[in-house]
């Protein structure tokens, strides 16, 4: 069995639903993601999904953007969400997507690449350590709905 990593494309939203609700999941959350709303974030500019796949099924997934930033003058990418299929996890698909993008934010001239996990998640702070990524800033948010 050989891993995959591809951008996801239009076709994908299947996948991607399922993959960003068992995200959900995994914490006890509730995502009320739709197969439209796949569609309109891969129709996003500056948005992009790549998938993870083994024997033609998604096993993995990472959403990020890029965007101009105003403070660096430069490029910025931000890493909206990772996730590996339950019973996948530990065996490195994590480790391969998060590679990808880096590669990709270093293609695209970015000085930089944030995510945010939960505090209490060590196993994806790991991960992001592991590839270089440190805690450097406290990430506020507000829940509006």
């Amino acid at each position: 069995m050989d891993l995959g990593i591809r951008d996801g494309v239009p076709g994908d939203e299947p996948a991607i639903v399922m993959l960003i609700r068992a995200l959900g999941e995994a914490g006890d959350y509730e995502s009320p993601i739709r197969e439209e709303d796949a569609a309109r974030y891969l129709a996003s500019p500056g948005c992009g999904v790549l998938l993870a796949e083994e024997d033609g099924g998604a096993v993995g997934l990472l959403s990020y953007s890029i965007r101009f930033d105003l403070f660096h003058a430069a490029n910025s990418c931000l890493i909206d969400e990772l996730v590996v299929a339950e019973g996948r996890r530990g065996q490195g698909i994590g480790g391969a997507l998060l590679d990808e993008v880096l590669r990709r934010a270093r293609s695209a001239g970015c000085v930089e690449v944030s995510v945010t996990t939960m505090p209490d998640n060590a196993g994806a702070q790991a991960l992001y350590r592991s590839k270089g990524l440190d805690e450097e800033a406290v990430f506020l948010e507000m829940h509006l709905s």
